[in-house]
């Protein structure tokens, strides 16, 4: 006799509500994508750029380079395809971001006087309390030393100005903004964006100091005699090292430090043949860098540099088990790169003058062990020779905390040599210092780091003024009458971002690869969003069970069902006769969030009008 599971479900609150919103969730600074995604479909573009802008201090940046977590969990992925929320990001930016007012004159105080401001006070983000709080307190300007200008420094000057106080950002390069500016290549991102982004920052009383080797130009001592706290936001700048023979000497670089050089327009001599050993976003940054390279023409006069004619990228992974993203992999391939999967790299070969001849690598039998925990396996019997020039290494990054005297400065370490820290303030041992970025979690997305700077901006301002940020939700359903949809919305495929062919993405060594959106197409993908904040909310006291809400449903996401066929029954039925006065024969509409596309077909149909499609709004807010 075939016996039927029940349907496990859960009663909606919240929580449930905002795990909804999938795209907002996943950000790690809680960015209301769906709300400048809708914006953008509706044409209102500075709005768009406003909600992005709101908790995200590098907004601008991140519509070209942020890992989107957003996009990964993007519930129309589990339709088709997800929304090109970062490409949709940046169009907005385009339209109304800080390089925008660059291009027309330094009128930023004016500008963030009329739309910064106003925005982050509306935002989801606590800034308001921070803008209010701050003028309420005398005491509030405190001088803040921040080591790094990455995106951690750039978000916690942001916040720490915001709040009052003096962020006076160390920098170690000649130019602001970290390894967005050095470790970035310009193919991907614009410099002028990253200029706009610091220069708005600034604006609001960061003061930047570029050139600034703490441990070297300044010591660790003074700063913490000239600052009432220090914010560690170095970064992850040092390329790791492999323990194989023939790894020292000429010709091996760290594959960062390349694309440093690179940055700062000091074009590293390469022969004709490259092998780039790793198989994540960096070692493709640093491969599609090389290939780029011979365009590097005044330079290479200059130093009678012959052309690279052969760019290999070899790694451990297997195609499919390759960190990198589709999209990387697939244009390296469209620009000529040759990818060696499955390899091991087992020794450098060198010549009787020390040039590199060649790397020998190892068959890989398997990356992962069962418990997918890093575990090489090699067959040192399969052995293949890669003949080469040059070899650059992208098999991992630290930091250098050399500036640091471990015992002297009260910062205790772990055996990994990672600062000890308070997970919720990013507090080190000692009170006064606090850490941010990569060097306080471990290497993550740019958008990662922007969380961690502005929480370590927080727990500053606490350590500071003694006075803590405590936030609380505040949540609604708003109805929305005569609620709509783009027509044919569900059916529009995702609309692919436009990139330049591959003769002109060599036509200079900056061109953007990828082109954006124009704004028809902007809008186009913009309508697919789901618009996952509405929902359908039922009122049981006019629904007559007549099942023309499942009918109409065009993905089926409906289901009425007696409440004996539901998981914990007898807890539904008992919480059901509390509203309703009984506990038997009971019904009940089960809905499948994942297929629902919130089209509004089943609000039309119902004939009692028991169905309405609410928005759900939440919002932080802070008190002291």
């Amino acid at each position: 006799m075939k016996t039927t599971r029940p349907f496990q479900v859960e009663i909606p609150d919240h929580n449930y509500w905002r795990r909804q919103i999938k795209c907002q969730h996943a950000c790690p600074v809680n960015t209301d994508s769906r709300g400048y995604i809708r914006a953008v479909a509706a044409e209102d573009y500075e709005l768009a750029y406003l909600i992005a802008r709101g908790p995200n201090p590098l907004a601008s940046v991140c519509g070209y380079v942020c890992g989107a977590p957003c996009e990964v969990n993007c519930r129309r992925g589990s339709i088709d395809r997800p929304i090109a929320i970062r490409a949709i990001k940046r169009f907005a930016a385009e339209q109304y971001g800080p390089e925008v007012w660059r291009k027309e004159g330094n009128y930023f105080h004016e500008w963030l006087k009329k739309n910064i401001f106003p925005q982050l006070c509306q935002s989801k983000d606590e800034l308001l309390w921070f803008l209010q709080h701050s003028l309420r307190h005398s005491h509030a300007r405190r001088k803040v030393a921040i080591i790094g200008s990455g995106p951690a420094g750039l978000a916690c000057a942001h916040d720490l100005a915001l709040l009052g106080m003096n962020p006076v950002i160390l920098e170690l390069e000649p130019v602001p903004a970290g390894m967005l500016y050095v470790g970035v290549p310009e193919y991907r991102l614009p410099r002028e964006a990253i200029r706009a982004e610091v220069s708005l920052i600034e604006s609001l009383g960061a003061e930047i100091r570029c050139s600034t080797e703490v441990g070297k130009d300044i010591s660790f001592d003074e700063l913490q005699k000239e600052y009432d706290a220090i914010v560690i936001a170095v970064g992850a700048k040092r390329a790791k090292r492999l323990p194989i023979p023939g790894i020292q000497g000429p010709g091996v670089l760290g594959g960062i430090d390349f694309l440093r050089d690179t940055s700062l327009q000091k074009p590293i001599p390469l022969g004709e043949r490259v092998v780039v050993i790793g198989g994540g976003n960096v070692a493709y940054d640093i491969s599609r860098t090389v290939l780029r390279q011979s365009y590097f023409d005044m330079a290479r006069t200059a130093v009678r540099q012959s052309t690279v004619k052969q760019v290999y990228l070899c790694c451990l992974e297997s195609l499919m088990e390759m960190p990198a993203d589709d999209v990387e992999i697939a244009e390296g391939a469209e620009e000529g790169l040759l990818l060696r999967n499955s390899l091991g790299p087992k020794e450098i070969l060198r010549d009787s003058q020390g040039r590199v001849t060649g790397v020998v690598f190892q068959k890989v039998l398997r990356v992962y062990d069962e418990n997918k925990r890093f575990s090489p396996q090699f067959d040192p019997s399969v052995l293949t020779t890669i003949e080469c020039d040059n070899v650059l290494l992208a098999v991992g990054q630290t930091f250098d905390l050399s500036f640091i005297d471990a015992s002297r400065h009260n910062v205790k370490m772990n055996e990994r040599g990672f600062p000890i820290l308070d997970k919720n303030t990013l507090a080190s041992s000692s009170p006064h210092i606090f850490f941010a970025g990569d060097v306080a979690l471990g290497p993550g997305l740019i958008i990662d780091a922007v969380a961690s700077g502005k929480k370590a901006a927080r727990s500053v301002y606490h350590y500071l003024t003694g006075s803590p940020i405590e936030s609380q939700i505040l949540e609604c359903h708003l109805d929305i009458p005569g609620y709509s949809r783009e027509k044919g919305f569900e059916r529009i495929s995702r609309v692919s971002i436009p990139t330049l062919s591959t003769e002109e993405r060599f036509s200079k060594q900056n061109a953007m690869v990828e082109k954006g959106y124009p704004e028809p197409m902007a809008t186009k993908e913009a309508s697919r969003c789901l618009d996952c904040s509405v929902n359908t909310i039922f009122d049981s006291e006019k629904c007559i069970l007549c099942g023309g809400c499942a009918e109409v449903c065009p993905t089926f996401c409906l289901k009425l069902t007696s409440i004996d066929n539901l998981e914990n029954n007898e807890d539904l039925k008992k919480a059901a006769g509390m509203l309703t006065g009984q506990e038997t024969n009971l019904s009940a509409i089960i809905k499948n969030e994942e297929m629902c596309i919130r089209c509004a077909c089943c609000a039309a149909r119902c004939p009692t009008g028991a169905i309405t499609m609410e928005r759900f709004c939440f919002q932080e807010k802070t008190n002291e």
